[in-house]
């Protein structure tokens, strides 16, 4: 994998890969699929990508998310802009989203975070998007990807992906339990490929890097969950064509108060990655004329 600045990684789909997926006819315009990792406060800096998408006129085919991803991904989808998405982020807190509650499968609910997405996103059904959205969970018995588009509520999907192991209770959904979806599937490359995107660029929020032993609970299942992420790592970075990673310095997954910083990052790391996704459509231009 090639490395053109710092916080941009390209990938290449390998052979093995390349004959599971429908590749499109080389003389189509790119449609571009954007999947966004999680987070939590760390995803406010998807809208900065999203920010810089906008103003270089690169309009997206479909959008994907995990967890934190999910809510922007929705969002954007639903019609929201970056700004109001980065504003919205930025003012969020946890009670916001969630609320304590005794329970012995976690110590917060998520019912808060359904008024919170009433209230932010202009449309609530997958249908009803303004472009193709997916948002992917976890079943907790099988560990299974559960894939949610095309029709139906996007509270219960994002609400499930969003549902951190130990800190926030599962969500059910029909005969299911949710969690987050990066327990199965850190960015959904995948999904977006198979919404019909013919170029898939990832967004990736990694976590600072440890500095010193966890002091906690929530630390030490933070940091299990970077370790299962790490060994997953290759799959969706091999469904990428591009992979977007901004830096965020020591920004800790709970300190929303840093989103205008967050966004300057990723509007940094998508101006970086700029001339890659721009070669894409140099290269439909010469075919066309050849």
């Amino acid at each position: 994998m090639a490395s053109i600045d710092a916080g941009v990684r390209i990938a290449v789909i390998p052979l093995h890969l390349q004959k599971r997926i429908s590749k499109p006819n080389h003389m189509a315009r790119p449609q571009i699929g954007l999947a966004l990792g999680g987070g939590f406060a760390r995803g406010i800096a998807h809208a900065g990508v999203l920010r810089v998408f906008e103003r270089s006129g690169i309009s997206l085919h479909c959008i994907t998310g995990v967890s934190a991803g999910s809510i922007v991904a929705a969002a954007y989808a639903s019609g929201v802009s970056p700004d109001e998405i980065a504003r919205a982020g930025s003012a969020v807190r946890f009670r916001d989203v969630a609320r304590w509650s005794l329970c012995r499968t976690g110590f917060m609910a998520t019912e808060r975070m359904a008024r919170f997405l009433r209230h932010l996103l202009k449309t609530h059904r997958f249908e009803e998007m303004r472009i193709p959205l997916g948002v992917v969970a976890t079943d907790l018995c099988t560990g299974e990807a559960v894939s949610f588009r095309d029709v139906g509520d996007v509270f219960v999907p994002i609400r499930g992906s969003c549902a951190y192991p130990g800190l926030f209770q599962p969500v059910r959904s029909g005969d299911r339990l949710l969690v987050d979806g990066a327990m199965s599937m850190e960015i959904p490359a995948m999904q977006a490929r198979e919404l019909g995107a013919t170029h898939v660029i990832s967004v990736a929020l990694p976590a600072p890097k440890i500095r010193r032993p966890p002091s906690d609970v929530f630390q030490v299942i933070r940091r299990c969950f970077q370790i299962m992420q790490g060994r997953s790592e290759r799959g969706w970075r091999e469904v990428s064509d591009l992979v977007i990673a901004p830096d965020l310095g020591t920004i800790e997954w709970d300190s929303f108060e840093s989103g205008p910083d967050m966004v300057k990052a990723g509007e940094a790391a998508a101006l970086a990655a700029l001339p890659v996704i721009e070669s894409w459509f140099l290269e439909e231009s010469s075919e066309l004329t050849a």
